[in-house]
């Protein structure tokens, strides 16, 4: 028994192994998103082995904790070489703790960047970029007031083109962002066209590289320029809990110049206690990351992780194949790196045609995991295709032909099936919202947590507790198939939607009552 312990300890890890047993599964290929599997259970080890060694060490202060400076000097270093800096003593880095605070970093400091130079203007800055680009750009721009201007992408490729980016450039953009690639169509946009353009009008050019970064450094294939070697890229994110296979959350920001680099800080002395002065939105911070990810840096080199991406490349190759092959199904535009997405192939007889989302959840049935993704009105009236996505690492390729059988089984099961009409499902469960439909459509105002909780429950999407009921909280399980939710995601009205999401989630987290 541990001294002054409630319980004993191998009984709270038994307890939290029961836990893990309801998870997806982390490792072995089965989960084509989130998680990204080397393959290698001693990088796994050693990781944990480093993060423990600096369990106690608090990365807030690195003249304090030296071990933190060195690693972070190390990663930034490796960084900054393979992803296109290594001629450029002037490119900065900070590690963060994952790309969404890369992303939000980034607009932080494009932000305070524009309002030096254009002091007193009354204007709200815009960030200007493709539809793609990832959500985090969305929180950043609502967290730092800026106005996020979405730029539309051919609906047949996911790609965006640089006259339509030019379009939208004026005086107050002070962020341009691209991504090599997009997550929901791994489509890498026109990083060097676009660079050139915003170059010529001093705007700044971000490069969202979180998800493929690490991946494209060492792609077997010749990409075109698209990280900090191209002249006008003034700053790019990737991040290690991806292809560089650390555990989350540790994530690289470089900039291009000390001096715009400085703009991602925060400091003050107005306060008696010790001068504060973080580069990123943490103050304090686990340094079990950073240190994982340096170990994994330091053991691989760039030989393993060029093996470790062309298993990667070759997975995703032969899993593109077997979708080409797949009657009714077709991979959106042409994919660089290591994911890809999946449409239906409309060319075919409807009968013959094969719903990815019906396909990923006949897939996860199965025992696979992969990714269901909403259509999406642009704001010119096109329609990008309701999509399910996969994220291949270098562990698919021990499993490809497996998976590849799954997803041919999976296709063959729905094939003919339609889509989930969203606007019959909404209708019909607008039945038991009073008001119907239009008190539906503008219940997002104002829409209290047990009024969304209500919604949920009728959408079957929280379980049938009652409010009163001592089973609140994570009673609501989500249903054995997302075709439906994603209808309802794709038809209700998106300030609805995100209202909902945010109480599942909540929900999904609160306390159960203790019955005792």
């Amino acid at each position: 028994m541990m001294h002054g312990f409630r319980r004993e300890a191998p009984e709270i890890l038994a307890e939290l192994e029961a836990l893990r047993a309801a998870d997806a599964p982390t490792h072995g290929g089965r989960v084509l998103s989130y998680v990204y599997d080397s393959g290698l259970a001693e990088l796994d080890e050693l990781a944990a082995d480093a993060a423990r060694l600096v369990q106690p060490v608090n990365g807030l202060d690195p003249t304090t904790f030296t071990s933190v400076a060195a690693m972070e000097a190390g990663v930034v270093g490796f960084a900054r070489r393979v992803l296109g800096g290594a001629e450029d003593d002037e490119i900065a880095g900070s590690v963060t703790s994952g790309g969404t605070e890369s992303c939000l970093l980034a607009v932080k400091s494009a932000r305070d960047l524009w309002r030096s130079v254009r002091a007193g203007t009354p204007r709200v800055p815009r960030v200007v970029a493709p539809v793609t680009v990832h959500a985090a750009f969305h929180k950043a721009a609502e967290y730092f007031g800026l106005e996020l201007d979405l730029v539309p992408v051919d609906p047949a490729t996911g790609a965006v083109s640089a006259t339509a980016i030019e379009e939208r450039l004026g005086d107050d953009v002070a962020l341009v962002v691209v991504s090599g690639p997009s997550y929901p169509f791994a489509a890498l946009d026109p990083v060097a066209d676009v660079a050139a353009i915003t170059a010529r009008r001093g705007i700044a050019r971000h490069v969202d590289a979180c998800i493929g970064g690490f991946a494209l450094a060492f792609w077997p294939e010749e990409l075109p320029a698209w990280n900090l070697s191209v002249p006008g890229v003034t700053s790019l994110s990737a991040d290690l809990h991806k292809y560089g296979y650390a555990p989350k959350g540790v994530s690289v920001l470089l900039t291009r110049g000390r001096d715009r680099q400085r703009f991602q800080y925060f400091a003050t002395t107005a306060w008696p206690g010790y001068p504060v002065v973080n580069p990123t939105l943490m103050g304090s911070k686990p340094a079990g990351p950073l240190a994982a990810g340096w170990a994994i840096i330091e053991a691989l080199g760039d030989d393993g992780f060029t093996g470790l991406t062309a298993q990667a490349a070759r997975a995703t190759g032969a899993l593109r194949e077997v979708v080409a092959g797949i009657e009714g199904l077709t991979v959106v535009g042409e994919p660089t790196g290591p994911l890809f997405a999946v449409a239906t192939d409309e060319s075919v007889p409807a009968g013959r045609r094969v719903d990815p989302h019906h396909w990923a959840d006949a897939a996860r049935a199965a025992g696979w995991h992969l990714q269901l993704q909403p259509a999406l009105t642009q704001a010119d009236g096109t329609r990008l295709p309701h999509t399910t996505h996969l994220t291949v690492t270098p562990v698919t390729e021990t499993v490809v032909g497996e998976l590849s059988q799954a997803l041919v089984a999976a296709a063959d099961a729905v094939r003919g099936e339609p889509a989930v009409d969203g606007a019959a499902l909404v209708a019909a469960l607008a039945d038991s919202v009073p008001g119907g439909l239009d008190a539906l459509a503008g219940a997002s105002a104002g829409l209290d947590s047990e009024s969304a909780a209500g919604l949920l429950r009728a959408f079957g999407l929280l379980g049938g507790a009652a409010p009163d009921d001592e089973t609140t909280g994570s009673a609501g399980a989500l249903p054995d198939t997302l075709a439906p939710v994603l209808a309802l995601v794709e038809e209700l009205p998106p300030q609805l939607t995100e209202r909902l999401l945010i109480e599942l989630l909540a929900r999904v987290v609160e306390p159960v009552r203790d019955r005792g």
